[in-house]
């Protein structure tokens, strides 16, 4: 099969994106699926307990971007299948606080540029016996168009017993559950519903800059909810306002949980609230 100078040029830029010291990493690694835009392993922690902190890493082809798990307007979540492993119990992903672009449609998607690193929680079934995590990914990747992409990845466990830096790192870069108003950080405040506009809204307070960033998702991938819309701060507070669309036609909207993502620079917090009522 004839490669393309342009795929090679990128392949070159992904290994050179990993840095030097995560290569050098003494956790164990996954051998590296290489797509000509996006570069895929896994990576093994130190168990405790019958618990091993692990890591999905994707380094992406400068200028493409993957998704979060809730891809805004347009886009597609990764998608694991971890059924292959050996000795597994189950794995939580967790996911490092996203960024917000343009999809080219006058949209916006959320997720992630150049490198990530998503941590994994491994619980094994039985910690006395040797594991295997193996995972089978679908995901996209997107520059001006999106591309699917797949990788089958596997990696022994549990790793060495010094965690790789880069692991410790991305488990600082995952939203800390926050609950209203706590701490002197960002937290959200307030949620009101107002019912007077067609769709109803929502208007959300939340102790943050000017430039922070709020995400929210529904109780599950059947809804659809816009990125709500920043107004100007005022002092240390902002406040969003959020269209109530692209919610399941038989849905009642009053108790249904929605999870809060509020992003404010290096800081990250996550809610849980229920649409109030009317």
């Amino acid at each position: 099969m004839m490669i393309s100078r342009r795929a090679l040029l990128q392949s070159a830029a992904l290994a050179a994106a990993v840095p030097l010291a995560q290569r050098a990493a003494a956790a164990p690694l996954s051998r590296p699926v290489q797509d000509p835009n996006a570069q895929t392993r896994l990576i093994a922690g130190p168990a405790q307990d019958g618990v091993v902190q692990a890591g999905l890493e994707m380094v992406l082809a400068p200028g493409w971007k993957t998704y979060w798990r809730y891809p805004g307007d347009s886009g597609v979540p990764p998608r694991f299948d971890w059924s292959g492993s050996k000795n597994v119990a189950d794995v939580t992903v967790l996911w490092p606080a996203p960024h917000v672009f343009p999809d080219g449609s006058g949209g916006s998607s959320i997720g992630y540029k150049g490198r990530v690193l998503l941590p994994l929680v491994v619980r094994l079934k039985n910690p006395a016996d040797p594991a295997e995590l193996d995972l089978a990914l679908d995901f996209a990747v997107c520059q001006s168009l999106c591309v699917p992409a797949d990788a089958r990845l596997s990696v022994p466990l549990p790793g060495t017993e010094a965690e790789a830096p880069a692991l410790t790192e991305a488990r600082a870069e995952v939203p800390v559950a926050t609950p209203f108003g706590a701490g002197s950080g960002p937290a959200v405040l307030k949620v009101e519903r107002d019912a007077g506009t067609t769709p109803p809204r929502l208007i959300i307070t939340a102790r943050a800059s000017a430039e922070a960033v709020l995400l929210v998702e529904g109780p599950d991938d059947t809804w659809a909810l816009p990125i709500p819309e920043r107004q100007p701060a005022a002092g240390e507070t902002v406040r969003f306002t959020l269209p109530l669309l692209g919610v399941p036609s038989d849905a009642r909207l009053p108790g249904n949980k929605l999870t809060l993502t509020l992003v404010d620079g290096a800081k990250a917090i996550e809610t849980t609230t229920a649409i109030p009522g009317a």
